[in-house]
Formats: C-alpha cells, structure tokens, sequence
C-alpha cells in the first residue's frame, strides 16, 4: 500500500490531483466554521441531541449543523435534488426522454439540479430554523438572511465538488461528505480521550466502540467490493469479409447495489413522525413516540422497512428484461438458459437473492450503533449510513487512483 502511494506521488499530474482535491477539501473545512449570523446554538443543540436526523446531518457536515455556520445544510440539498430528479426521470416519460438524449441532454438534467439544490437549501434552512425557533431575533428579513447565507454554502460545496470531479480525483460530491464524517470521528475521538483523561468515559467502551467501527468498516470493504459474476457468451457473426463475437465475458452484479439509500430512506420514514409530535410536546403522543423510540420495535420496523427500501430502489435500477433484451440484439446467451424470457427470470432470480443478503446487511448494520450506545451508554461517532458511505467512497477513489497509475504505466512501457 504504502509503495503503491509512493509510486502515484511520483506521477507529476496525478500529485497535482491529489494536491487539489485536498486543497479544496480544506477550503471546504475552512468554509465550515463562517458562523451564520443571528443564531441560537443552545437551541439548535437542544434539538440535535433529541432528533437522531439532525444528528445524522450533523454528522454529514462535520458538525457545522450544530454550529450553524454557512455550510450546515453541506451538500444535502444537492443529493436530495439528484434523487427528486432521478425518481422523475423514471416516472415522467419527457425527462426520461431527455436522459437518453446523450451528453446534452444530462447536461440539462445537471443544470436542472442546481438550480433545485439552491431552492431546497433555501427552503430546508428556513423551515428547519423556524421549527427549532433557533433566531437570536425574531422578524421575516432574520430568515431571509438566514436562508440565503446557507443556501450560498450549499451552493459554494456544489462548486468544490464538482471542481475537485473535473479536475481533482475522486467524486467531488462524496468526498465531500466522507470529509464532515471523518471530521465528526476526529471530534469525538478527542472529546473520548478528554472524557478517559478525567474520567468521565469508560476506557472499555470507547476501545469497544473503536473495535465495532473497525469491524464494521471490514465487513462493509467485503460487502462493497463482492459481486456475482453472471457469464455470458457471445455467438461468432460473420459480417461482409470479417467475423465478430466468440467472446466470452460475464455481467457484474454486485452483492450491495443500492449502496447507502435504503438506509437514508429509513431513517427518513421514521422521523417524519418525530418531526410532527415535536410540535406537540407536552402531548400523550409524543410521550409515546419517545417510549416507541427507546424499544426494540422501532429497531424491528426501521429493519423493515430498509428491507422493502432495498427491495423497491433494486427494481428501478436494476432491470432484468431490458439487459435480456440487449443480449439478445448482440448475440449473447448465458450458457444453459435459453434466451429471452428464460433469461429474464434468470436474472430476476439472481437479482432476488442478492437482493435479500443486502436487505439483511443493512437492516443489521443499522442497529449496530444503537446497540453500541444503550450497552455502554455512550453515543457512537457514527451511524450505519455515514461508515457505509465513507468506506464506499474510499474504495471508489482508491480504484480510480489505481485506475490511472495503470494507464499511465501502460503509456510509458508501450511509449
């Protein structure tokens, strides 16, 4: 590893990548700490620790949520746009059009989600500080102010990220995010050593919280990078003077496809009720949404519910009939399944159980940290969602490090 490291810092255009996408992560951190102006953090911090999504986008921001600076909704928005728009791609039939448009169609789908992550910056930043009634001063121009300071962060994050995918390494946009979870673990892990010092923390439940989280990032790296090979062959054609085809080469199915969604969407789903009873606090209901909370039911639903999540995102980005009927038009044939509508059970059959063993692995991962704080009555630096994305975004800059180390290699032994 530590080789392979050397060898890329020795490529002159890969250092300057490398040495830019850490630039921009640390304009992006030092953007982190411009304070919002007209802002009560002890209310905002009040809300933090009682809702678990305002921790969990906390956590994403590295803690500028809390802190309300300019980059507290971070890049948010912008990832809620890509899922309204590719949810409607699939549903409206004049945006899918303008996807298989090619390049300039994809163009104006980009454009589309700027301009969609401005407005829902905006219209989260607002709604969220006037549900938690977190202004130092009350009037209409306070959350105006507000509203466009944080919808100014989330746009300049869009820009670092999209800057540091054209010319950094990596996905601009998921580094962006691995740096405020990797950022909110350093801040723990000092606040743990702190606690150990005076005495505060149990030292055997930080090194078991240490322990899980390295597990967790081991069994996530296994999960991620496993796939089920489904073998193809492709038949010989003889066209004019020339024959194509004979190949033989396989279909990649990964064993987690649905990455890190069926989680964030669980965990959405259960805190839309939070979210309405918190207006309601002195009420019975909310008292017994606070017990439903603290019990193992809410574990059972929310491990429902991101079961079917990874059931229904599968279905709309995986389908089966639509690669049977590629196969088909290109000659290819999975060796003892005949083709058309044999292959396309075939393949929904293969997609069914990979589908279980991720529901499982989820639903599982999700509950490891929940675990982890009422054992040792300590809260965990991490959720399931916030170490899947981290591990998944590393391993996919690290590829694409190789990737070019690769081609370069090959460039100057055939050069």
């Amino acid at each position: 590893m530590l080789e392979k490291m050397k060898n890329a810092w020795r490529i002159p255009e890969l250092r300057k990548k490398i040495l830019y996408t850490f630039g921009m992560l640390l304009v992006y951190r030092l953007l982190s700490v411009i304070p919002v102006p007209g802002m009560n953090l002890s209310e905002v911090s009040k809300y933090v620790d009682q809702f678990s999504i305002l921790g969990f986008m906390n956590m994403m921001t590295g803690g500028s949520f809390s802190q309300m600076t300019i980059m507290a909704m971070g890049i948010t928005p912008y990832i809620n746009a890509s899922i309204i728009l590719q949810l409607l791609t699939v549903a409206v039939p004049a945006l899918e059009k303008l996807a298989k448009e090619g390049p300039e169609g994809r163009k104006k789908i980009t454009e589309w989600t700027r301009y969609l992550t401005v407005a829902l910056a905006f219209i989260q930043a607002v709604g969220l500080v006037f549900a938690m009634r977190a202004t130092a001063k009350e009037g209409f121009l306070w959350y105006v102010v507000i509203g466009l300071s944080m919808a100014a962060g989330t746009s300049l994050a869009m820009w670092i990220g999209e800057r540091i995918t054209e010319k950094g390494i990596g996905n601009g946009i998921s580094l962006l995010i691995m740096a405020g979870i990797v950022s909110n673990m350093f801040n723990w892990a000092t606040s743990a050593l702190s606690g150990m010092v005076d005495g505060s923390v149990s030292v055997i439940a930080v090194i078991a919280i240490v322990i899980a989280f390295l597990v967790m990032i081991v069994a996530i790296t296994y999960v991620d990078m496993g796939e089920r090979r489904v073998p193809v062959q492709y038949a010989k054609r003889v066209v004019g003077r020339k024959m194509y085809g004979g190949q033989s080469t396989h279909i990649p199915m990964k064993l987690n496809s649905t990455g890190v969604m069926p989680l964030i969407f669980g965990f959405a789903i259960l805190q839309f009720p939070a979210t309405i009873f918190a207006f309601f606090p002195t009420s019975g209901i909310n008292l017994w949404w606070s017990n439903f909370q603290a019990g193992i039911w809410y574990q059972v639903v929310l491990a429902v519910l991101i079961i079917a999540f990874t059931y229904f995102y599968t279905s709309i980005t995986f389908n089966p009939v639509d690669i049977s009927k590629n196969l088909q038009q290109n000659g290819g044939i999975i060796p003892g399944i005949r083709q058309g509508r044999a292959t396309t059970e075939y393949l929904s059959r293969v997609s069914s159980r990979l589908t279980l063993f991720s529901a499982l692995f989820l639903a599982v991962l999700a509950t490891i940290p929940t675990m982890l704080t009422r054992i040792f009555g300590i809260n965990a630096p991490f959720g399931a969602s916030s170490v899947l994305i981290a591990v998944s975004v590393g391993i996919e800059t690290i590829r694409q490090i190789e990737a070019q180390m690769v081609m370069r290699h090959h460039k100057g032994f055939l050069g």
